[in-house]
């Protein structure tokens, strides 16, 4: 992002390279949680990392041989492809590892790994830019994907990885695509906690495009935005340890809409923010509740889908979720053009409480049995938006 806005200063291509990191994952995300139900998840996370590592140094080599703008966003664009079969398998194989109420610490820390990463990545790629050239930046990022491979490869081949096939003719992988969407259609609740999941996806698209205007108009230079996203990661973190607190509270549908609050809120208070350490602050607020947000839906999920369909429903959830990223990235300069940047921070929050309210209208509560791998059966509340777990 650094490397495209610094070529053209320009937040509309900032927004498109957004878009093109994303698109991938919403357009062939079906197709990837179809391969994750199919194919041993092991050899298949393992072949994405090494693909990554290739188009990672190809990015590298682009930066130094000064290549046309327009590959930047197309080589990530295809990076990103090769996510689509990982997070599904990654998502499938953790029901297996844990059990009903360990659930969703495992997703917690999950989470926190990606918090760090959040955190580590961005500070890091702020100081290499000051530094010196992306290139390092790049090669760094393909390194920490043979880490990944190897990381999986050091996990025994057993049948954690192997997903749950269907007795009979192997099915289509269209088929397959339209199972999933009926698993998730059969669960209102379901497709509440998504809608969520969405709102947040919304707010940090449209973040990978204002907080560079926030970031200029707060004197942080280029290194800034950075370290604003370090914030992010940083809020993400501290929401990881308090994921397990907060689904013990009860009122699940006032916990996720509090969630989302807090995402929410502090966009239109970034608009009269004044210091950077404020703006870090108001930031890290919204990871926290984007996080929180996040461990309640992937939660919920595992524990309403059964296995054998659940690679392929998330393939569709993750997708839809990820949409928000490109509609906010792309939404972000309209906004910018029409509102000023302050008015885009106050209406992407707005839109966000909008949906909070939404999640706390009472609406007639519908209980029906599940049966997941992670345990017995469980009870949920499409009313409430998220799953309840009757001990």
């Amino acid at each position: 992002m650094a490397l495209v806005y610094d070529r053209t200063h320009s937040a509309l291509w900032a927004g498109l390279t957004t878009a093109a990191r994303v698109v991938p994952i919403v357009a062939l995300g079906p197709l990837g949680g179809a391969v994750a139900d199919r194919f041993d998840r092991r050899r298949v996370m393992i072949t994405c990392d090494i693909a990554r590592i290739l188009l990672m140094v190809l990015l590298a080599l682009f930066v130094v041989t000064h290549g046309p703008i327009l590959l930047a966003p197309v080589i990530a664009a295809v990076a990103t492809a090769f996510a689509t079969p990982y997070l599904p398998c990654v998502a499938a194989t953790t029901p297996g590892w844990s059990t009903t109420r360990t659930c969703p610490g495992a997703n917690a820390a999950r989470s926190a790994v990606n918090g760090l990463g959040i955190i580590a990545g961005p500070a890091l790629g702020g100081v290499l830019l000051l530094l010196g050239s992306p290139a390092l930046a790049f090669l760094l990022n393909a390194v920490t994907f043979g880490l990944a491979a190897l990381a999986v490869l050091a996990i025994p081949a057993d049948q954690t990885f192997r997903p749950a096939r269907p007795e009979g003719r192997p099915e289509g992988l269209l088929r397959g695509i339209a199972e999933g969407a009926e698993a998730l259609r059969s669960h209102p609740a379901a497709l509440r906690l998504v809608g969520a999941d969405i709102m947040c996806s919304l707010i940090y698209g449209a973040q990978t495009v204002l907080l560079l205007l926030v970031s200029r108009s707060l004197g942080m230079g280029a290194h800034g935005y950075g370290y604003l996203f370090a914030g992010i990661g940083a809020g993400a973190l501290a929401g990881t340890a308090l994921a397990g607190r907060v689904q013990r509270w009860g009122h699940p549908r006032f916990v996720l809409a509090a969630a989302l609050a807090a995402v929410g809120l502090p966009m239109p208070l970034l608009a009269i923010a004044h210091w950077p350490a404020v703006a870090i602050a108001l930031v890290a607020a919204t990871g926290a509740g984007a996080v929180l947000v996040e461990i309640l839906t992937e939660t919920g999920l595992q524990r309403m889908l059964d296995e054998d369909v659940f690679g392929r429903a998330y393939g569709l959830a993750l997708p839809a979720s990820l949409a928000g990223i490109v509609a906010g990235s792309l939404v972000a300069p309209l906004l910018t053009a029409a509102l000023g940047g302050r008015g885009a921070l106050v209406a992407v929050g707005l839109a966000v409480l909008a949906y909070a309210l939404f999640l706390l209208r009472r609406t007639p509560a519908l209980r029906a049995p599940v049966t997941t791998q992670a345990g017995p059966a469980t009870e949920l509340e499409p009313a409430e938006g998220v799953l309840v777990v009757q001990p």
